[in-house]
């Protein structure tokens, strides 16, 4: 099978939507987040919501009901070169449906580029930024340095679903998608090369 991408083929850019809890504020940061990607010539975006998983064993048996639940998803991962993650922090970690839908996947991450963006309270989900930093090193993918992250996130957004004050956020979202595109291509260059091993 060739897998090497046609010359000027769009990077390859799935979003997951980290949070399945009900009331959850991830929409709203992720619209924003879709805006910056979709404003950007040359890339292909693609959206895995961790609230679409819900039928996703947490014993990670691959029996009927996990094959029909990631018939969908794991296409998107498997065919993304690069990743932006957006997570809450629920009690300084990881939201477990996040967890769940990661660990179903292993080769799918594999050398290839994550953003990791965050929302939530005071600590803006950076804690639970730097655990999946260990993760996905883990699976052998490789984050980037920069990340976005709101702070008291339900009151940086107007009733539209924009930042009050865009300026920070904007610098912030333009740093860490220039490192992902960078990332991105590298990589995806590298892996058909020389597939990656690891």
């Amino acid at each position: 099978m060739d897998t090497t991408t046609a010359p000027g083929a769009p990077l390859k850019v799935t979003l997951v939507l980290g949070s399945n809890r009900h009331g959850r504020f991830g929409p709203v940061v992720a619209d924003w987040l879709l805006t910056h990607l979709r404003a950007r010539t040359g890339l292909a975006v693609e959206v895995v919501d961790v609230a679409d998983t819900a039928a996703l064993p947490t014993s990670l048996d691959p029996g009927p009901q996990a094959r029909a639940a990631l018939a969908e998803i794991t296409p998107k991962l498997a065919g993304a070169d690069a990743f932006v993650v957006l997570t809450p922090e629920y009690n300084h970690s990881v939201p477990a449906g996040l967890k769940n839908l990661i660990d179903w996947h292993f080769t799918e991450w594999q050398a290839k580029p994550v953003a990791l963006a965050s929302y939530g309270g005071l600590a803006g989900g950076l804690r639970a930024v730097e655990h999946l930093r260990q993760i996905f090193a883990e699976l052998h993918a490789v984050t980037v340095r920069d990340t976005v992250s709101f702070h008291n996130a339900g009151a940086s957004f107007d009733h539209t679903g924009h930042p009050k004050d865009p300026t920070a956020p904007d610098a912030a979202a333009k740093a860490m998608l220039d490192q992902l595109t960078w990332w991105g291509h590298a990589l995806r260059e590298a892996r058909e090369r020389r597939p990656y091993g690891g």
